[in-house]
């Protein structure tokens, strides 16, 4: 009795430490302990991320309005290549900040953060002209029709003018993981969440003295949440508390630390837009089956992206481990901190996927009650889940790649996977056997296992561990 309760009280204890968090430099100890404190923050922190998404699709979803579900799917799919700019910059931060503190070098983990706060507010002018320009353009080329570009155009202007939002968070969370501190990441996406599950309903039905806003009225409460979990982290990193303190002699622009973000974060970003484009193809081909497909298929999506993203929060413990394991040079370490996390994650996954067999139609039913959407978005969860083992295992090592700065091995499995492999079988399943859009959810399925085989397959040579960074 004494010894169980003794075991509780130490989960308890490192529960705890990982939440309140503070940096720390995992290049020895125990590496299940160092896993479970990066790793716990960092589930949370995306779990919060994809929560965003699916509490907008809930109340989007009460307006009883397909169209309007549609619209913020389409949308998504586009800003989909915003998150991959952020997520892309975001791994080149890990990977130099990590090194750096492995090396225990605290001013390079300050430059290199300034310079990719430099780099990630250019790309976010940019995004925000075009997308201000050109977004209703956008949900025309996706397919889109008039009645869903009138109910959605505001959404999705909101969210290109709101993307400066999307890029810091990714940007600065990565900064906070590279350190090993990600409870701070954690923290900012509570805040974040927390004020846009308050203003999305306020917002979109107009409650007391707000006028109703409808779908535009999601996008703003997105964009305020995400706003104010950025001040929250900028608070935090100008401070004194972390190893990364950006002071005002790190402020100036360091051109060859830029250069060498931008080769890291162009391969990175190179990596998640080809796999975002064929998301895009996918949306693409669904969209042609009708709206209540369509429907189905996003909300199943975000429902997978809401049990995957944690287990991205497990890639991401491991892709710092191997970053300040090589800078302290402990190869090995870094190694067996990945087949660790590997082997937890697709423990995970494979109780989502078992979840997902049994209780997919109830989960569809807590967003909507339309039964063909009900019938499409559970047979899509079903579908994906059978490529969950593989990928559980799969996507810590690809992860642990890009933490190693060896970003070209995923670009190029990314390529050959997505765009020869993963876009033309679904264009055959779906539209050349019975399947129809059923086919569409087995070549997901079928390419997010192979691509995880290769990189088991690729990670077991080696040669990420010769990576300068």
């Amino acid at each position: 009795m004494k010894s169980a309760f003794s075991k509780a009280l130490n989960i308890y204890t490192l529960f705890k430490e990982a939440i309140l968090g503070k940096e720390q430099n995992f290049t020895e100890g125990s590496i299940n302990r160092a896993i479970v404190l990066l790793s716990i923050p960092m589930i949370l922190e995306m779990v919060m991320e994809s929560l965003l998404a699916v509490v907008d699709i809930y109340f989007i979803s009460r307006l009883n309005n397909n169209d309007a579900v549609t619209a913020v799917g389409l949308t998504e799919s586009v800003i989909a290549i915003v998150y991959s700019i952020g997520v892309g910059m975001g791994m080149a931060v890990t990977a130099m900040v990590s090194r750096r503190v492995g090396e225990k070098d605290k001013d390079g983990a300050a430059v290199s953060a300034v310079n990719a706060l430099y780099i990630g507010g250019s790309v976010s002018i940019v995004i925000t002209i075009l997308g201000a320009i050109f977004y209703t353009d956008v949900l025309r080329l996706m397919g889109a029709s008039d009645a869903i570009i009138e109910i959605g155009s505001g959404y999705t202007r909101w969210m290109f003018m709101g993307n400066m939002s999307i890029i810091a968070l990714f940007l600065i969370n990565a900064i906070f993981r590279g350190a090993g501190n990600a409870a701070i990441a954690m923290q900012s996406l509570w805040i974040a969440n927390i004020i846009n599950m308050i203003l999305d309903p306020i917002m979109i039905f107009g409650w007391g003295p707000f006028p109703s806003l409808g779908v535009e009225g999601a996008a703003i409460a997105t964009n305020i949440g995400r706003t104010c979990g950025v001040l929250y982290q900028l608070y935090y990193l100008a401070g004194d508390r972390g190893i990364v303190r950006i002071h005002s002699n790190h402020l100036p622009f360091n051109r060859e630390v830029t250069m060498r973000l931008l080769r890291l974060s162009v391969d990175n970003i190179g990596q998640f837009l080809i796999g975002t484009a064929s998301w895009l193809f996918l949306a693409r081909v669904i969209v042609t089956f009708g709206s209540a497909a369509f429907a189905g298929y996003q909300i199943a999506i975000r429902v997978v992206i809401f049990t995957i993203l944690p287990s991205w929060g497990m890639a991401n413990a491991a892709a710092t481990l191997v970053g300040q394991n090589l800078g302290a040079g402990h190869p090995e370490r870094a190694e067996k901190s990945v087949w660790k996390a590997g082997f937890f994650n697709m423990c995970f996954l494979g109780f989502v996927s078992i979840f997902f067999f049994i209780l997919s139609e109830w989960v569809m039913r807590f967003f909507t009650q339309d039964p063909e959407v009900i019938r499409n978005g559970a047979n899509c969860l079903k579908i994906v889940a059978f490529g969950y083992l593989f990928y559980g295992y799969g996507m810590v090592v690809l992860q642990s790649f890009n933490g190693a700065g060896d970003t070209r091995t995923p670009v190029v499995l990314n390529i050959f996977t997505y765009w020869f492999f993963q876009i033309p079988l679904a264009w055959v399943l779906a539209t050349m056997t019975s399947l129809q859009v059923s086919g569409a959810f087995w070549a997901i399925a079928i390419a997010e296992s192979a691509i995880a085989v290769a990189a088991i397959l690729i990670f077991r040579k080696g040669k990420w561990k010769e990576v300068k960074v």
